[in-house]
């Protein structure tokens, strides 16, 4: 596995590169579900480039970017057992300068559900994600479906801005007990651990009643919130693909969230219906 720490350098790499690309950006912290995209990405593609990089931009003055879980050796080791091929490795200094430009979230999908509790987060999410992409000139890039509202915006600034790289969406990875897997996990005590698992407990509900064909909207959200408490919910919102309200669920274009903190973790989770 090839480590390279400086944009410009693996620019040069890419660009002799005669082959099919899979690109897996992360924060680090890595995971099952990172493995997963990791995987896919293998297997869909004849080079695999991961980068991890905490990106700055896109924490709020007071959240967790301080804290937030490094295992920069463990994560190495992780991409060396996975057969990637190239590991991007790079330093704020080189992503960033003092004068930036930056890329703006949309006025509407940008600032509903997380974007509403974290106003200019995902100018931050998409600033840097601009970045890897033009870095990285990926065939395929690898996200997973957990932070929905974030897969949608990337799929969107793509086909914007006419960017030659298809988005491949992944599944949700959960632990054995259902609950979402989040590099934020290790923030959860045990007792913690516990009542976290009401997310994934009114993600289930609300499937089932689907399959009980009860598709009102607010009728599901009723029943998810009463069973979230006593959470503290950001938000239960039930969207279609293109993150617009609806009131009734329809097969194949809806998508159910959650935001609720446990402690002082914020936790995100969701179904795709």
């Amino acid at each position: 596995m090839k480590i390279i720490t400086h944009a410009l350098e693996l620019k040069e790499f890419t660009k002799n590169i005669n082959k099919t690309v899979g690109f897996v950006p992360t924060m680090g912290a890595l995971h099952e579900g990172h493995i997963s995209l990791i995987k896919r990405a293998k297997k869909e593609n004849e080079i695999v480039i991961v980068s991890i990089f905490l990106n700055p931009t896109q924490f709020l003055k007071g959240e967790d970017l301080d804290k937030y879980p490094k295992k920069d050796e463990a994560d190495k080791k992780i991409c060396e057992l996975a057969n990637v091929d190239v590991l991007f490795f790079p330093h704020a200094k080189d992503m960033y300068s003092d004068d930036e430009a930056t890329v703006l979230a949309p006025k509407v999908r940008g600032y509903i559900l997380e974007g509403a509790t974290r106003p200019a987060h995902f100018n931050g999410v998409l600033t840097v994600v601009m970045k890897l992409l033009n870095i990285v000139s990926p065939t395929n890039a690898y996200f997973g479906k957990k932070d929905a509202q974030q897969l949608a915006l990337i799929s969107l600034i793509v086909k914007q801005f006419f960017m030659s790289v298809t988005i491949v969406a992944v599944d949700t990875m959960r632990e054995k007990d259902g609950l979402a897997m989040s590099s934020r996990n290790v923030y959860l005590s045990q007792e913690e651990r516990k009542e976290a698992l009401k997310i994934s407990a009114s993600l289930y509900l609300a499937g089932k009643m689907v399959s009980k064909n009860i598709l009102d909207a607010q009728e599901i959200i009723k029943n998810m919130r009463a069973t979230l408490a006593p959470l503290e919910i950001s938000y239960v919102e039930i969207v279609n693909r293109d993150f617009e309200k609806v009131w009734h669920v329809e097969i194949g274009n809806t998508i159910i969230l959650v935001e609720a903190k446990v402690g002082t973790t914020r936790l995100l989770d969701n179904i795709w219906l």
